[in-house]
């Protein structure tokens, strides 16, 4: 597949990236973004077979390798096989874009011991272990880049616990990036604003009316925002960028 620019730095050929819970939405966007730029993705899935099919074949029509492997993340016993299906697969593994997670709005009183696991269980436990696991085959000059959210920094007291999970990622980038970088593995955060996606189709509406206005460039985010974003940080040029997370929301301050 041929390099979307014409900046060497951004040429992913011969590189494989895991994008996990990338069967819709940003996860999809990023896929096919780091396709273009070269590199063969595993597009990872829980429960979406049909729809990470649509998106390995989007990415094979186009001249790109991908291949769909199902595991979820916030079940620990499936995320080592989704490392070795990689390595089966491909023979190797260099990029890790964390960005499978839940989200669910709350108040204080409706909070549950369950939703707490939920949340934290696949938003910040699962990107732990999945971290771990690429951390032991990823080469120098690996990267892995874990996608946060704006609220990490500017909460919403509509979303306690998902909020919660995404400072923990924030502080995670961190410290995962000061322990990897002695063996030149750089790590990034992502931080979306809102972003209209599958998900929230039925009330992106309402969220455009309400998060467009507070928004100084003035439109809804795309996937292909974030995909852009995250292509620049696992590129030549990023090269001295780890243990931080970008803000890429139009401006927005939720």
């Amino acid at each position: 597949m041929s390099n979307p620019t014409s900046n060497p730095s951004r040429n992913l050929n011969g590189k494989v990236a895991i994008v996990t819970g990338s069967s819709k939405g940003i996860g999809a966007g990023i896929a096919e973004r780091l396709a273009r730029d070269g590199a063969s993705v595993v597009v990872n899935y829980a429960r979406s077979e049909k729809e990470a099919a649509a998106v390995v074949a989007r990415i094979t029509a186009a001249g790109g390798k991908a291949v769909a492997v199902q595991a979820d993340i916030s079940r620990a016993e499936q995320i080592q096989p989704l490392v070795d299906a990689t390595l089966r697969h491909f023979g190797r593994l260099d990029i890790l874009v964390n960005n499978a997670g839940i989200y669910q709005l709350d108040s204080l009183d409706t909070i549950t011991a369950d939703s707490i696991a939920r949340h934290f269980d696949l938003n910040v436990r699962g990107l732990t272990l999945m971290t771990q696991a690429a951390a032991r085959v990823l080469p120098a000059g690996g990267v892995i880049v874990n996608i946060s959210s704006g609220v990490a920094k500017s909460p919403s007291a509509q979303a306690h616990i998902y909020c919660a999970t995404k400072g923990a990622v924030d502080i995670l980038t961190r410290t995962f990036g000061a322990e990897l970088g002695p063996r030149n593995i750089r790590v990034v955060g992502i931080a979306p604003g809102f972003v209209a996606t599958d998900g929230n189709a039925d009330s992106s509406e309402a969220y455009a009316a309400y998060f467009v206005p507070k928004t100084p460039l003035g439109r809804v985010g795309q996937p292909a925002d974030i995909a852009a974003a995250v292509s620049f940080a696992v590129s030549g040029d990023a090269a001295w960028v780890t243990g931080c997370t970008i803000d890429v929301a139009g401006g927005l301050v939720f």
